[in-house]
């Protein structure tokens, strides 16, 4: 499913509030048309098929890249090779913070989960656009405070909620913001692997994968094939309060 499917959808992470991660417009909406002009003059258009890299940890910043298209999966990787996903971005994002301007090395790696389309900024020619334009400037500012929080909320359920808590409120989390209401079911219409929600929620592959079991027994959620359907959302609410 594209982002475009899924209407104002601003990403998905490990987050203790859905309000949080639903909040955030386009960094280009609350801009008049002559600023956004301006902004997109700056630009280069660049298409990323899946699992092209849009930069990788310890490469040097030089701008950021606006998502018109896609999915890009933002990561990090210990030096021991596991990976934390910090969060799946859609269109009207940005990925390439927190140097707005390209200063410094990135400190985690993002990736094209699907076909994507993004706008290339470069840095110094996007820090005299914020120099020169208060409303370009502020619009930055909002869109790096919206990440800021995200990640603080992640850091936050990483370090005070159990992995089984964890799991089950990224499963609350989607089907609030990614489900579609189907009788009595929500139907997840993003795929999701068991190691992809390992990787968001701090865990292992084998872990999730029987705790995916244990629920399915229990009649709480149904998994095939990468989609996840909520059969009784009331056990994961209680459990995740």
């Amino acid at each position: 499913m594209s982002a475009a499917s899924l209407g104002n959808a601003t990403g998905i992470m490990l987050a203790g509030s859905d309000a949080l991660v639903g909040s955030l417009p386009s960094l280009l909406d609350p801009l008049c048309e002559a600023d956004r002009r301006r902004v997109l003059a700056i630009g280069r258009k660049e298409v990323l098929q899946a699992g092209k890299h849009v930069w990788r940890q310890g490469d040097l910043q030089n701008g950021i890249y606006l998502i018109e298209e896609g999915r890009i999966r933002s990561y990090y990787a210990a030096p021991s090779g596991r990976e934390v996903t910090l969060a799946y971005w859609f269109a009207g994002n940005f990925v390439g913070g927190p140097d707005l301007f390209g200063t410094g090395a990135h400190v985690w790696s993002s990736v094209a989960v699907e076909r994507s389309q993004v706008t290339f900024l470069p840095g110094p020619a996007l820090r005299a656009l914020a120099l020169q334009s208060a409303s370009i400037a502020v619009a930055l500012l909002d869109a790096l405070a919206f990440k800021a929080r995200c990640y603080s909320a992640m850091a936050q359920m990483l370090g005070t909620r159990s992995v089984t808590e964890r799991l089950h409120r990224l499963l609350v989390f989607l089907s609030k913001i990614y489900g579609s209401q189907q009788g009595r079911e929500i139907v997840i219409g993003i795929p999701f692997t068991h190691g992809d929600l390992a990787n968001l929620i701090g865990s292992t592959r084998q872990w999730v994968t029987v705790q995916l079991s244990r629920m399915q027994a229990r009649g709480v959620i149904r998994y095939h094939r990468g989609l996840i359907v909520i059969l009784n959302l009331r056990a994961l609410d209680l459990e995740v309060v």
